[in-house]
């Protein structure tokens, strides 16, 4: 059973920063992608940032320039730097793996629980 549990949400001023983290356990194979994704009221889950196994990002144009995403090979953590913080990035969010549990298996999905990151003065 896999298992990625987030952490470092909360309330921050706009302008502020904050530090997602996200480690993925269980029985894992490999790691192809990991990112981070959210989802505000009212509105469908939209990717934010991911990284792959070599490193490589994509970033969602809205945090382009404010976030970094970060990832561990080793230890199997991602971890998303928010600076600049925007109301509009109030949302909870989620911690993304694509693995595989065994050498012979397809890559599936994974997610975390979530996490509330809230934007307000």
């Amino acid at each position: 059973q896999v298992q990625l549990v987030e952490s470092g949400g909360g309330l921050v001023q706009p302008g502020g920063s904050l530090r997602l983290s996200c480690a993925a356990s269980g029985s894992i194979f490999s790691i192809a992608a990991m990112g981070w994704y959210r989802q505000a009221p009212g509105n469908e889950r939209e990717l934010v940032a991911v990284i792959n196994s070599g490193g490589s990002t994509n970033y969602a144009d809205s945090v382009k320039g404010r976030f970094t995403i970060s990832r561990d090979n080793i230890k199997n953590t991602v971890d998303l730097q928010m600076n600049s913080l925007k109301h509009e990035d109030t949302a909870v969010y989620y911690c993304n793996a694509v693995l595989q549990l065994s050498r012979w298996s397809l890559y599936t999905p994974a997610w975390g629980q979530g996490t509330q990151v809230t934007v307000s003065s």
